[in-house]
């Protein structure tokens, strides 16, 4: 049984730093970086950044795709995938970590007014605004899977009223936690500060159309560090003229990269990041080699997706 390493992003990890990290954890273990390397009909597990378009047409023994993070929703899309071939994801504790500081660092940067003063600074501006308090200030993260449980329990700490919302009922320390769909609608009307880390599933998808940002607070933050497609871009940029919401930042986005003339670009209510609030697998690589130990023995699967639900 083959593994084969399948990134592709120039700008992060490389198939054979990949490999460094796990040939000590799966000696003997034969291990191909990208489809040129060797003999694919020995490919039984791929660990993949995403499927790329004829990939799995060359796997004929393909039995498991290890994504190298959480998403998976390009995965579940992939024709090609027999029924038989099994997924899992990460879900490590590092990335967490980082997309839950990514979400806490815009809505500080929210609560004293960055924006605000970076756009005086471009206008030669002295102009003091106060800065909001944050005790009075009420954040609603959105999905509270493990990113989502992390980033809650980080505003709590950091003294924000914190709501949470999910679509099944969810217990966290500190946090108002409410579920479904109608509790979502009127819970936005209360916040200052949206964000959501969503996962993309059918019943996410445009969840962010004209009529659910509309119920969004007047000049509120809206954050979105899960999947691009939760929000309809041309309602969005709509509603940002309306000032409800007052500002975007966003780090995912439906085609990436971002094309070349998109209005977001040059928007001035929105604040563009290229998918970076979680860099970092660390810990979570231990995972990609206990999953191909389990395959191998006939174990049940760390993280396993349920390809039905997408998640």
């Amino acid at each position: 049984m083959v593994l084969l390493i399948d990134i592709r992003q120039p700008t992060w990890m490389q198939e054979d730093a990949l490999r460094d990290v796990l040939s000590p954890m799966l000696r003997d273990v034969p291990i191909l970086c990208g489809l040129e390397d060797g003999d694919l009909s020995t490919v039984t597990m791929a660990a993949v950044s995403r499927l790329h378009p004829g990939m799995v047409e060359r796997l004929p023994n393909l039995k498991l795709v290890q994504k190298l993070g959480a998403g998976v929703e390009t995965i579940m899309r992939e024709k090609g995938l027999a029924p038989h071939v099994r997924v899992t994801r990460l879900i490590s504790e590092m990335p967490a970590n980082e997309v839950a500081e990514y979400c806490l660092t815009y809505a500080l940067a929210f609560q004293r007014n960055v924006f605000a003063h970076d756009e005086a600074m471009r206008e030669h501006l002295w102009q003091k605004i106060a800065p909001r308090k944050t005790h009075e200030t009420t954040a609603a993260i959105l999905g509270l899977g493990h990113i989502g449980r992390r980033a809650a329990r980080m505003f709590s700490q950091a003294g924000f009223r914190t709501l949470g919302w999910s679509r099944t009922p969810k217990t966290i320390n500190g946090v108002e936690c409410r579920n479904g769909d109608d509790a979502l609608a009127s819970m936005l009307g209360e916040a200052d500060i949206v964000a959501s880390i969503l996962p993309a599933t059918p019943e996410t998808h445009d969840l962010f159309d004209a009529s659910l940002l509309g119920r969004m607070k007047p000049g509120a933050l809206l954050i979105n560090a899960g999947r691009g497609d939760l929000i309809v871009e041309d309602d969005l940029i709509a509603a940002l003229e309306a000032g409800t919401p007052g500002h975007a930042v966003l780090d995912v986005f439906r085609t990436e990269p971002l094309p070349e003339g998109h209005a977001f670009w040059s928007h001035p209510k929105v604040t563009v990041t290229p998918h970076v609030s979680g860099w970092h697998l660390d810990d979570g690589l231990r995972d990609v080699a206990e999953n191909y130990r389990r395959l191998t023995e006939g174990r049940p699967l760390l993280n396993e997706v349920d390809r039905g639900r997408g998640y």
